[in-house]
């Protein structure tokens, strides 16, 4: 094949083919120029967020101490000349006036930039809390800094907690970019949305999802494979169910362990409880109650799922 006239002769035909199904069926919605927030932009600024909250751990350089001020100031400073960039882009595409001049949607995008920042000081505080309770938790965790370098939760949950702040300000679309990004790396997907209360832990972490509407309570911890899940997306209908609360409740010092699957938006697991392994749950549990699977002993070998008072 003669790669040169084909490029001359035939591409064109396929270009017009391309062009017509992107301008005609679906791209993203930018007004009149392409290329949205940029995701490779947008998870730079993550990095540099997540290298603030832990200087020298998840940045790009080694911080001595008595520059620590500098750093901060300075890497904040570069962060926000980033960040309104795609603030303004996000909050001009979906706003909802027709004829809006884009000052509102500047205006707000630089309210919402001061806020988040302003915010990093607790969110922080947050993060401590979870780490430590992870050294708390785990005994095989020698130190607070090998949680920090090593432990997998530690990413998905800082970038959760920033997306979060964020998700609460009612940025969209930036949010989903941040978390998505660390279930790709950590194999632990939270949605922004989710409310997760302090010294929340996932031990190892991998093939744990936790939905939009999850309220989760203080010193929860999860084990891999966990899912805190919708039980059904659809209406009657086959619609969607969305702004509905979907996704269960944990309360505070929950321990759930690896492979259960807890589903439903009026799901509530009370206080205290402790959800064994591959339990599957669709109704509230008790306070203080200890669910587990334990064999029937039949011929078919099935299970059953058993809840049962904690003991004192």
């Amino acid at each position: 094949m003669d790669l040169h006239r084909w490029m001359n002769n035939s591409m064109p035909e396929t270009v017009c083919r391309l062009e017509r199904s992107i301008l005609d069926d679906f791209h993203v919605e930018t007004g009149e120029h392409f290329g949205f927030t940029g995701c490779g932009e947008i998870l730079d600024i993550l990095d540099d967020l997540l290298g603030v909250v832990f200087p020298g751990c998840y940045g790009k350089e080694t911080i001595q101490l008595g520059e620590l001020t500098y750093y901060l100031h300075d890497q904040l400073r570069h962060i926000n000349r980033r960040l309104i960039k795609h603030l303004k882009i996000v909050f001009r595409t979906k706003c909802a006036v027709s004829d809006c001049d884009h000052s509102e949607c500047d205006n707000r995008a630089r309210e919402t930039l001061v806020e988040f920042v302003e915010s990093l000081p607790e969110i922080r505080k947050l993060l401590i809390k979870d780490i430590r309770a992870a050294r708390e938790g785990d005994p095989a965790a020698s130190s607070l800094d090998e949680i920090v370098l090593a432990y997998p939760f530690v990413e998905a949950v800082s970038t959760y907690r920033l997306a979060h702040r964020l998700y609460q300000l009612g940025v969209p679309i930036i949010p989903r970019i941040m978390t998505e990004r660390a279930h790709s790396h950590t194999g632990i997907d939270i949605h922004p949305g989710a409310d997760i209360g302090e010294g929340f832990f996932i031990d190892h972490g991998t093939g744990v999802v936790i939905g939009e509407t999850c309220r989760i309570g203080r010193n929860v911890k999860l084990y891999q494979g966990v899912t805190l899940g919708a039980l059904s997306p659809f209406d009657r209908d086959g619609k969607p169910k969305v702004g509905r609360k979907r996704h269960p409740d944990v309360e505070d010092d929950v321990i759930i362990y690896a492979n259960a699957t807890i589903l439903g938006g009026s799901t509530v697991i009370g206080k205290g409880s402790v959800i064994g392994g591959n339990t599957w749950i669709t109704r509230s549990v008790p306070p203080n109650s200890f669910v587990y699977r334990t064999p029937e002993f039949t011929d078919s070998q099935k299970t059953r799922s058993v809840t049962v008072g904690r003991p004192g």
